[in-house]
């Protein structure tokens, strides 16, 4: 016994014995106005409690620790002891009768059943009780009198604990919503961070992608034509430089996002749109490799997230051109419609060599999650001409009605 009890929790014994103490405190005091009421005979007289008094007060109070398990059954024990208190020569009063009131209160507060048939029990129980003294005798004004007050405060102690029940399931209800409020709110939370980190994800693989490709063509070239071109070597280490402080650039710009809230801002630069396209070409030319671009259609301003999205797209697919295709050019085309357009990069290389346990790139599945994120969609594949194609088509903007630019 010892051993269960220094295995239980602090809060867990506390919990027990206060519930053993208010237990105790409330059938002490049914006991006491048991007995009270049994002081006060049929004439109205005042006398020491009798046997019956005694035998109907144990009786009802010895159920009352068992009125939350088993309501019922306690309401019946209760009820069926307030019953025979005519009987056996007692005056019925609310005071002999507290213990049916104490169960009427807890059946009311723990019933399952319907609030008609919680009714329908407690009517019973009142009828029961009150019915006994016109059988027993006859009925004066003062035994109507207490016949009523003994029919109310039942029915009293079963609204009071409805009441109870309805306001501890309205609490219920309430903290059951704000528990699932919170555990949306925590959802969305993730949710965001998660879209956040794949979308810095996204920015970090394009720029160390890009950049690095660059500068390794650029340093290839540099080593190839050290000994028969100083010139164009020297030229080749300058843009080397210049890639190497533009991957810097960006590269810190893309780690301040993962700044704290009070942490210095840096200056921020707009993000690229198609308006840098001319420098990214330029930069791959540098690099060696020949692109051309074509344009069908107006152009059109597109929106921010969508202007870097056709950018990152434009960049990533030439990236993959100079990493992998063996070819030294490459073409860009964008097709403007009415309500998209249409970026497609084309190569005629050979495409790229399995390199043993090297783990696949993240290259396409990055521009598929721009574009989708943009509310487009891209494709990508091998031509049947030979070489790889990537054709991605983004959403535009509403075009302004009257022709306004």
């Amino acid at each position: 016994m010892d051993s269960h009890r220094a295995c239980r929790p602090p809060r867990t014994l506390n919990r027990v014995t206060n519930t053993w103490w208010r237990e105790g405190a409330v059938t002490a005091t049914a006991f006491a106005l048991c007995l009270l009421g049994g002081v006060v005979q049929v004439d109205d007289t005042l006398t020491a409690p009798p046997a019956a008094a005694y035998v109907i007060a144990v009786v009802s109070c010895a159920v009352l620790p068992l009125r939350h398990r088993a309501p019922l059954a306690a309401l019946a024990a209760t009820t069926a002891s307030g019953v025979l208190v005519a009987p056996l020569g007692l005056l019925l009063s609310p005071l002999i009768v507290a213990p049916a009131l104490i169960t009427a209160y807890s059946y009311a507060l723990t019933a399952r059943t319907e609030r008609r048939a919680a009714g329908a029990v407690l009517g019973t129980s009142v009828v029961l009780l009150v019915a006994s003294t016109p059988l027993f005798g006859g009925v004066s004004w003062q035994d109507a009198s207490r016949m009523g007050s003994v029919a109310a405060f039942p029915l009293m102690a079963g609204v009071l604990g409805h009441s109870v029940r309805n306001r501890r399931a309205y609490l219920a209800a309430v903290e059951e919503r704000a528990r699932r409020a919170e555990e949306s709110r925590d959802g969305e939370a993730r949710r965001r961070v998660a879209e956040e980190r794949v979308r810095i994800a996204r920015e970090l693989h394009d720029l160390v992608a890009h950049q690095i490709t660059l500068a390794n063509a650029q340093a290839t070239v540099a080593a190839h034509l050290f000994d028969i071109r100083p010139e164009q070597t020297r030229k080749s280490l300058n843009e080397l430089v210049e890639t190497t402080g533009h991957a810097l650039d960006e590269l810190r710009s893309t780690v301040g996002l993962l700044r704290q809230s009070g942490d210095t801002a840096g200056p921020a630069e707009p993000a690229p749109g198609l308006s840098r396209l001319p420098v990214l070409l330029a930069s791959f030319r540098g690099a060696g490799l020949e692109v051309s671009v074509e344009q069908d259609g107006t152009a059109r301003p597109l929106a921010p997230g969508v202007d870097l999205t056709a950018y990152r797209i434009v960049q990533e697919a030439l990236t993959n051109v100079t990493k992998h295709a063996a070819t030294g050019t490459a073409r860009v085309q964008l097709a403007w419609n009415r309500d998209r357009v249409t970026i497609t990069v084309a190569d005629d290389g050979e495409g790229a060599v399995a390199v043993p346990g090297r783990p696949p790139g993240y290259g396409l599945i990055g521009m598929r999650e721009r574009a989708t994120a943009a509310g487009g969609q891209l494709s990508a594949g091998r031509r049947p001409e030979g070489g790889f194609l990537v054709s991605a088509e983004l959403p535009l903007p509403p075009a302004r009605s009257g022709g306004a630019p």
